[in-house]
């Protein structure tokens, strides 16, 4: 059985791409890729259909990571078929649980830094798109550092229905 992630942010082309792309390379490199699938999506419809934003997609290309994207707004139906529901900020956190049909799909919605120990209080990774280039470095560096945690998290999600 497949375990699915998926990424959201407000307009799935600047913060989720980056932190698709990132654990897309990670549960590869752990040999995970044919068990795991990942993708992403935004709280809004605004970029539907749209490439990531230029500035992601020079920062991930820049850094080696391949980013094959279109933006979509995420569904709650969508929920039923997903293990984990990671959010960029509060914002979409509270979105989404707010969009969960129920108190078990709401439970698969989490904050990507908080499985970065190092990141404090402050688990909001910062939308990047009105600033320059420096802040999708930042955002790139943050998904990077919590996707060490994450991928601990889903490996033993994944080996334990294996078990």
């Amino acid at each position: 059985m497949t375990y699915r992630v998926c990424f959201v942010c407000t307009g799935n082309i600047c913060r989720s791409p980056i932190a698709e792309s990132v654990f897309r390379a990670r549960v590869e490199e752990a040999g995970l890729d044919t068990l795991v699938e990942i993708d992403s999506a935004g709280t809004g419809d605004w970029h539907e259909g749209e490439n990531a934003d230029p500035r992601a997609r020079s920062v991930l290309e820049e850094h080696g990571y391949a980013l094959d994207h279109r933006a979509r707004r995420f569904e709650s139906s969508w929920f039923a078929g997903l293990d984990l529901v990671i959010a960029l900020d509060l914002g979409h956190l509270k979105a989404l649980r707010h969009l969960a049909p129920t108190e078990e799909d709401a439970a698969k919605v989490r904050l990507l830094r908080s499985y970065d120990p190092s990141a404090g209080d402050d688990l909001d990774v910062p939308d990047p798109y009105y600033g320059g280039r420096d802040g999708f470095q930042e955002c790139l560096e943050m998904v990077e550092e919590a996707s060490t945690g994450l991928l601990a998290a889903v490996r033993e999600d994944v080996e334990g229905r294996m078990a």
